[in-house]
């Protein structure tokens, strides 16, 4: 808690220079903080959203069961890493080399130094809708994205202040045609230049594209990275989380995976469509929550909500539990547990057995059973 207050206060401090800098030469037309300090800045800011970029994208985070299930999902598609990462890596680049070089270069190399800076601008404005807003990542929106916004524009009308300028004293012409549209393109103010600059870039990006082909992506693979994810702005797999069944019992599932002779199958079950493993555990289990569910259901949704963090973890790490002798000490662990919860259900349900059978069937058998249970009250 303590680093979280840390690393809190001092994203506030930087964001608050950030924006303070921002507005101040919007007034005065130059940056108010020291330029040493300045760069450093600019440069944590740079590498903090480096760091959020590629730490929000490990292989563990892309598992399905995990994501859908309440983890955190990768921020991009692992398939389509290389891509994104090149642009990210290619606008950031560009912004770090205008950060130490202040001098005005050759019309179509500041055209393309230009571009680049847009291109980060548009990416990151993608990426505040992109990131989900709940918990932790609302901070991100405030503390990593938002200042690399706010620099990556500073940087673009600082730029085009200085070549403003320089191109009316120096009177910069041109006999060669790119170079001539280029002059005039960064003659322009900043309202009318941005959105040429953002028409430039599709070109530019076109270009990032068939390089990325060539190395084996794929043509989209810049969009597929936003889109080819789960619970973020643009995703496009959440559907895929219809099918998978949240809120089971997690422990339980992982010891019925280990060997027979210990684990004592019962037989298979069914959940959401899927077939699976039963073992006395885990029907034992199951009938105990529903038990719970029907007598105290405030109760219940805490339990339930506190256990589902205990899924997260299984489902992230879900390889180590596959190995037999691992489930095998997973069952054991869970015996104590599940003794008590026969006891509660022999103590405070008036047919134990009969719910315990009935767990993990599908709907028809439930129907059948319950259709034979009616028809034992009434006499028939």
């Amino acid at each position: 808690m303590n680093i979280l207050i840390l690393f809190g206060l001092l994203a506030t401090i930087l964001n608050s220079i950030v924006l303070y800098n921002f507005i101040f030469y919007f007034i005065k037309n130059r940056i108010k903080t020291n330029q040493t300090i300045w760069y450093t800045i600019q440069l944590i800011a740079i590498g903090a959203s480096l760091s959020f970029y590629f730490g929000s994208n490990s292989p563990s985070s892309n598992d399905i069961d995990y994501i859908c299930c309440g983890g955190m999902g990768s921020l991009f598609s692992i398939e389509n890493l290389i891509g994104i990462y090149t642009l990210i890596i290619l606008y950031k680049l560009v912004f770090i080399f205008t950060v130490f070089y202040t001098k005005i270069l050759p019309p179509l190399f500041e055209l393309i130094i230009n571009v680049f800076l847009v291109i980060g601008v548009i990416f990151n404005l993608l990426l505040l809708y992109h990131t989900p807003t709940e918990e932790l990542n609302f901070m991100v929106h405030i503390y990593i994205i938002c200042p690399v916004i706010l620099l990556l524009i500073l940087k673009l009308i600082q730029r085009q202040n200085l070549l403003y300028v320089y191109i009316l004293e120096n009177k910069i012409t041109s006999n060669t045609l790119w170079a001539k549209y280029s002059i005039r393109i960064l003659s322009f103010k900043p309202i009318k230049q941005f959105p040429i600059l953002l028409i430039l870039s599709i070109p530019i990006l076109l270009i990032l594209t068939s390089i990325l082909v060539v190395i084996g992506q794929k043509p989209d693979t810049l969009v597929r990275a936003f889109t080819e994810t789960y619970k973020n702005g643009f995703s496009q797999l959440s559907y895929d989380c219809s099918n998978i069944q949240c809120g089971g019992h997690f422990l339980c599932s992982v010891g019925a995976l280990g060997h027979k002779s210990i684990v004592k199958p019962i037989r298979y079950g069914e959940r959401k469509g899927k077939k699976i493993i039963c073992t006395r555990q885990l029907l034992v289990s199951n009938a105990f929550e529903e038990l719970i569910q029907e007598k105290l259901p405030l109760f219940h949704k805490y339990l339930r909500k506190n256990y589902n963090k205990v899924g997260n973890m299984i489902h992230q790490y879900y390889d180590i539990f596959n190995i037999k002798i691992v489930s095998d000490v997973v069952y054991l662990m869970m015996k104590p547990l599940e003794w008590f919860f026969l006891i509660i259900l022999y103590l405070f349900d008036y047919k134990p057995e009969n719910r315990i059978s009935k767990q993990y069937l599908n709907t028809i058998h439930k129907k059948e059973i319950l259709k034979l249970e009616n028809s034992s009250q009434h006499g028939v």
